[in-house]
């Protein structure tokens, strides 16, 4: 797996309105209705370069989300077009980029080695295979199942947790809401990357701001 093709995506110009998630770069375009969402999604689904990429469209009343890629380690070169092709046909389109809508939601099970177990939460779930290490819905609307490898050498506390990818700008704001609504935080030690926060029962969350937070030029 190579970096190169995400890294180079944050550092482009012309993809301000997309955010790099650990599932690859998506965009969210308000519209103001589901009748322009529609053609919003066809627009884009004609556009040059488009079909054969397996974006995904997700389309609700006011919102229309475009992923690029189903994993970040998928980027390459040319998604950088791609972004500012449906980037160019949303402002046609009058729709509006929201990266504050912007996230994703991934379930990280945590296993030594030897009993990592991708196979039966592939099976469970009737997801598909992305990654050697995770599985993703095939319909794209569940969150990512990501194995986590412990070090044989730590001791398993809590066997899965949540991680929330958010545009790196928004980041501290989620961490505020999640603090005030009674959450604290637990571990900071690798910040900016990411949070670790617990709640009252000691369920353990991880607020993202990687890959997007990275310091790269764009």
């Amino acid at each position: 797996m190579s970096e190169q093709g995400w890294q180079g995506f944050l550092a482009a110009a012309g993809v301000g309105d997309w955010v790099v998630l650990h599932g690859g770069a998506t965009a969210a375009f308000r519209v103001g209705s589901l009748s322009e969402a529609a053609r919003l999604a066809e627009a884009v689904a004609k556009a040059p370069g488009i079909a054969g990429e397996g974006v995904l469209l997700t389309l609700a009343d006011t919102l229309v989300t475009v992923r690029l890629t189903r994993d970040i380690w998928s980027l390459e070169s040319r998604h950088v077009q791609l972004a500012r092709t449906v980037s160019a046909v949303a402002r046609e389109h009058a729709a509006v980029p929201d990266r504050a809508a912007v996230q994703e939601v991934q379930v990280a099970i945590a296993a030594k080695r030897e009993a990592v177990d991708v196979g039966f939460w592939r099976a469970v779930l009737g997801y598909s295979a992305m990654a050697d290490d995770n599985a993703v819905d095939p319909l794209g609307h569940g969150s990512t199942v990501w194995m986590q490898e412990l070090d044989q050498a730590k001791s398993l506390r809590h066997a899965m947790h949540i991680d929330v990818s958010v545009a790196r700008e928004h980041v501290k704001a989620r961490l505020s809401a999640a603090v005030a609504a009674g959450g604290r935080i637990v571990d900071e030690s690798h910040a900016p990357s990411h949070w670790t926060l617990a709640d009252r029962a000691g369920n353990r969350v991880c607020i993202c701001a990687w890959p997007d937070g990275v310091s790269i030029e764009r």
